[in-house]
């Protein structure tokens, strides 16, 4: 199969834009030329984020858990539209931080509505666009969390290797035609995603802060936003079908391979060691 087209220049869909890798891919694009359509469920973020470009921009306000409303706004950018769209990034993401013993089962199924069930209702949404006009692709993020399963992560792990899974399957689908289903895997990204988590209490009973486990998540991270998005925008010119963002994330890939059910030990030695954040190039 010939190389796709590049994004640069071409419309793009993306979901999560108000902050973190969501923004940093439609700073970057719009940057390029793209005409960008942005949704999130934080309207002063996206604002913002809206605020800072100066390509065409179409912003709507959208909680991805509503299917319906999912299908009102991919109606609403096929109407935008001022070229074929190129890709459609199912970004929006939060996180809940507790064992399974103590786990409260409405902060799961909030994680999973917006983790998974977002990027399906998306999918759904903006993938007959796509089809009817035979080219571009669905980028779905999913995580290292979507490799390898980590202690108190269990909702976590559980919504991003079902979205694997769930666009895995949908590339066999795809197969020989242009439509492209592709897979995102960020290691730790330097966002406000562990400061936003749902967090009732440390989960080692260490008697942490949210506060303190945000920063400790973020003193781990090795990747910006920034070098996250050129990453994936470069890997879906590349036509790859698995991105995998950042050092962290082939250390997580590697282990999977490895030594799929003793990586733990590795891992626990590896993410007690501060990091600093990957500076853009």
């Amino acid at each position: 199969m010939s190389r796709p087209r590049s994004l640069t220049g071409r419309p793009v869909v993306i979901t999560g834009a108000a902050s973190g890798i969501g923004r940093a891919l439609a700073t970057r694009l719009s940057r390029l030329g793209s005409p960008v359509a942005l949704a999130d469920v934080d309207a002063d973020g996206l604002k913002a984020t809206a605020a800072a470009l100066h390509g065409k921009v179409l912003t709507r306000v959208l909680d991805v858990r509503d299917a319906e409303d999912q299908l009102r706004f991919a109606a609403e950018v096929k109407d935008w539209l001022p070229a074929p769209l190129a890709a459609v990034f199912n970004n929006a993401g939060v996180a809940v931080t507790s064992t399974v013993l103590d786990a409260v089962p409405e902060d799961d199924d909030w994680l999973h509505e917006i983790n998974f069930k977002g990027v399906v209702h998306g999918t759904r949404a903006f993938l007959p666009i796509l089809v009817e006009q035979g080219e571009g692709a669905i980028v779905n993020t999913s995580s290292v969390y979507g490799l390898l399963g980590v202690p108190y992560q269990s909702a976590y792990c559980a919504a991003k290797f079902a979205v694997r899974g769930f666009t895995e399957s949908l590339r066999q689908e795809l197969r020989g035609s242009a439509v492209r289903a592709v897979t995102v895997h960020p290691g730790g990204i330097t966002t406000n995603i562990a400061r936003n988590a749902r967090v009732r209490r440390d989960p080692q009973g260490l008697g942490r802060t949210q506060e303190q486990l945000a920063a400790q998540f973020e003193a781990m991270t090795m990747t910006s936003p920034d070098k996250a998005a050129a990453v994936i925008h470069a890997g879906v010119d590349r036509g790859k079908a698995r991105i995998l963002v950042g050092p962290d994330a082939y250390l997580f890939d590697a282990l999977a391979r490895i030594t799929p059910t003793h990586y733990n030990a590795v891992l626990s030695r590896v993410m007690r060691r501060p990091r600093r954040t990957e500076a853009v190039r």
